[in-house]
């Protein structure tokens, strides 16, 4: 089963080792230790719940919050900070934090509360709906692309992959995330079969002039559409 991956920006690195050491286990976590390089990495991937420091260089908890909730109003974010002002609190739960712990926390108490958190927005979570993509209306649950009388057969897997990149449209995604969310890993052969099915997309999309899959060297992929 895929682990819920984790935002998590906090300038003390020895509070940052032990969070990740109890958390890795559980969670896939990507630890940033200034808010301008947890925003860039917001901005180019995806996240199920975010703990933010305050205090922090570049771009404090607060503010980095704000960026986060303009863009996406339904992550879950979790301000963890030595901030114990009940002024902070109730500025940090105002700008759109979920909850605010206070340092020192047990890790026990941080777990459950990013678990409340995770089923919450998977219990919000949208059932399958059709997607206009291009010219075609897509059909996730019964893989097709249709345009008028025009019906494209899709693959299980070109389906779900399909359907993964319009959930991270405009944003570059890493090709083993790809693999871990769709395929559970990321090992050569599977691999091979992303390379297959993108091409496969590619050709159904050729005449799109406003659709692209670009391929990023070393990095993954970027499903645009204009």
């Amino acid at each position: 089963m895929e682990k819920s991956k984790i935002l998590y920006a906090e300038d003390d690195q020895t509070i940052a080792f032990l969070i990740q050491d109890s958390l890795e286990p559980y969670y896939d976590i990507d630890y940033y230790p200034d808010g301008r390089s947890a925003l860039d990495a917001f901005n180019t991937r995806s996240f199920d719940i975010c703990l933010l420091d305050i205090m922090m260089p570049e771009i404090n908890g607060f503010d980095l919050a704000k960026h986060i909730r303009d863009k996406n109003t339904e992550i879950p974010i979790i301000f963890i900070s030595a901030k114990a002002l009940k002024e902070d609190r109730i500025k940090g739960l105002k700008i759109g934090a979920d909850d605010y712990l206070v340092k020192p926390f047990s890790i026990e108490e941080l777990i459950l509360k990013i678990e409340i958190f995770l089923k919450r927005t998977k219990k919000t979570e949208a059932p399958l709906q059709k997607y206009k993509v291009g010219k075609y209306d897509f059909d996730p649950k019964n893989y097709t692309l249709q345009n008028t009388g025009d019906v494209i057969a899709l693959t299980q897997r070109e389906s779900e992959l399909l359907l993964y990149f319009i959930r991270h449209k405009n944003i570059v995604v890493k090709r083993q995330d790809i693999l871990k969310a769709i395929w559970g890993d990321d090992d050569y052969f599977m691999g091979r079969s992303l390379d297959v099915f993108i091409s496969r997309l590619r050709k159904i999309f050729a005449d799109e002039q406003n659709i692209s899959i670009e391929n990023l060297h070393g990095i993954g992929f970027r499903f645009s559409e204009k």
